[in-house]
């Protein structure tokens, strides 16, 4: 009978080591994965600031540029120089998006402006700066929707249960999506004179 309740107790003791280590197992690959999908957010999101970077060094030569040929076009200017300004402020991810938003709906406006400008389309340095533009915007565009669905795979990973309980534990808390601005969606004017 002595046997039999040892007997017992060491198959309650085995079962539980193995309960106990496949919990740890299973906590431990959820950890490892939402640490793996915020450090490929955090890169995605590198990528997508090395773009807005380009195109933030860009601007000034851009103004500059149109301003030698329309210089009554005073609060274009001033909107892309406080578009630009607020990127530099932006201290979060949330800001730095809002504040981009912001800057692309004013270069947007600008470049409606030089439609009235046909010697400045012409402008051998302008057509260089607006060529370098259109490829950096391509290029945010393409990181933007690479962070995108980088963010959308571990904001999914850790609201789904039991992955949201061990995501709340751990402190893995959603990440911002690079959503375009209501602005950005409407189609700009061109007005010929």
């Amino acid at each position: 009978m002595k046997n039999k309740g040892c007997v017992i107790a060491i198959i309650i003791v085995a079962v539980l080591a193995i309960l106990a280590v496949s919990i740890y197992a299973y906590v431990k690959g959820k950890y490892n994965s939402f640490v793996q999908e915020q450090l490929d957010v955090e890169n995605n999101w590198a990528e997508v600031e090395n773009q807005l970077k380009r195109r933030y060094d860009l601007i000034p030569n851009l103004v500059e540029t149109v301003k030698g040929y329309a210089s009554h076009e005073k609060e274009v200017f001033i909107q892309v120089t406080k578009a630009r300004a607020s990127v530099g402020k932006a201290e979060t991810r949330q800001e730095s998006i809002d504040a981009n938003n912001q800057l692309t709906g004013a270069l947007s406006r600008l470049l409606v402006t030089v439609e009235s400008y046909p010697e400045l389309k012409a402008n051998e340095n302008f057509i260089r700066l607006q060529d370098e533009l259109a490829g950096t915007e391509n290029r945010i565009a393409v990181s933007r929707r690479r962070y995108n669905e980088v963010v959308t795979l571990y904001n999914k990973d850790i609201s789904i249960f039991p992955n949201s309980l061990f995501a709340g534990i751990f402190h893995f808390e959603k990440e911002p999506l690079y959503k375009i601005d209501e602005s950005e969606k409407e189609t700009p004017q061109v007005k010929f004179d």
